[in-house]
């Protein structure tokens, strides 16, 4: 497989099972680019984890932290991130206790934003302002996406609307990419009042909250899928395609390599351990599309 895709050489790249992903990554070439979707995460799989040692914002975090909010309201969005975290990450917490704890989280967190009456028109300047960065050789991969007309589907527990503005201000906002996730609403007057619903966190991210987007339905023929994601809860966005021929699970693990490889490997097809670019991604799709 590393003579077709040479990337998978990378000393970043884990795979439990080569044979399984070999067969996968060949099917997936097989079935050809006309039934290929590739659907992922935002936050920290498309965007960077890290850039020299530091840490790089989330969609949350962007917004957060910007100077729209308050000094008061900062400090207690970062008390909700440190008592929330460590729950969402945790290995020996069911989904069943962490689901209700992230409502609360992104509930709370979104009722915060709210009073600190953001301005649609501030929305592009917050994220000029930000340490926001897309992976590296994530030009290539929007590109052939695009060129291609194979749909991206992006599938986010963050902001809509700093998200969409990170990747159109990386001039990559074609339209073969679709977002859903958690979008702000203003007043006439631009002001936010509320977030729309469904509320998306990092443990509801399959067709219970596509109920009513038909996305899936429109592309219906798409049955080889590959999945981009960084987070457990990431493994299930695929659940609202009909019938799934192929799919292909590929992880990003940013963060407690050693404490969570196991739970990777057993999860995602080829695991990427502290790869801040998308080579691998970009090495497979170059493989599927040449004819």
């Amino acid at each position: 497989l590393c003579l077709q895709v040479p990337e998978l050489e990378k000393a970043t790249v884990r795979i439990r099972q080569p044979e399984r992903v070999r067969g996968i990554i060949q099917s997936l070439r097989e079935q050809g680019v006309a039934k290929l979707q590739v659907i992922s995460d935002f936050d920290m799989t498309l965007s960077r984890f890290g850039c020299n040692g530091r840490r790089c914002p989330t969609s949350h975090n962007i917004l957060d932290t910007s100077r729209v909010i308050s000094e008061d309201g900062k400090k207690k969005l970062k008390d909700l991130l440190h008592y929330y975290y460590p729950i969402e990450i945790d290995p020996n917490r069911t989904l069943e206790e962490k689901c209700p704890l992230m409502v609360e989280w992104w509930t709370k967190a979104h009722e915060l934003l709210v009073q600190q009456k953001i301005h649609k028109g501030d929305i592009a300047q917050i994220v000029r302002e930000s340490e926001a960065m897309l992976r590296d050789g994530f030009k290539e991969f929007f590109d052939q996406l695009h060129e291609n007309n194979i749909p991206l589907f992006i599938f986010s527990a963050g902001v809509g609307d700093i998200l969409e503005e990170i990747i159109r201000q990386a001039n990559v906002f074609y339209s073969n990419v679709n977002v859903v996730s958690n979008y702000m609403d203003f007043n006439d007057d631009g002001v936010l009042t509320h977030f729309r619903e469904p509320l998306i966190h990092t443990y509801n991210k399959n067709n219970t909250v596509l109920q009513g987007t038909g996305y899936f339905q429109q592309l219906s023929t798409r049955t080889s899928i590959i999945l981009l994601g960084d987070s457990m809860g990431d493994l299930t966005m695929a659940d609202g395609v009909p019938s799934v021929e192929n799919i292909l699970k590929i992880g990003f693990l940013n963060d407690k390599v050693e404490e969570r490889r196991g739970k990777y490997l057993d999860s995602y097809d080829i695991v990427l351990e502290s790869d801040e670019t998308l080579d691998v991604v970009n090495g497979i799709l170059r493989y599927i599309l040449t004819e």
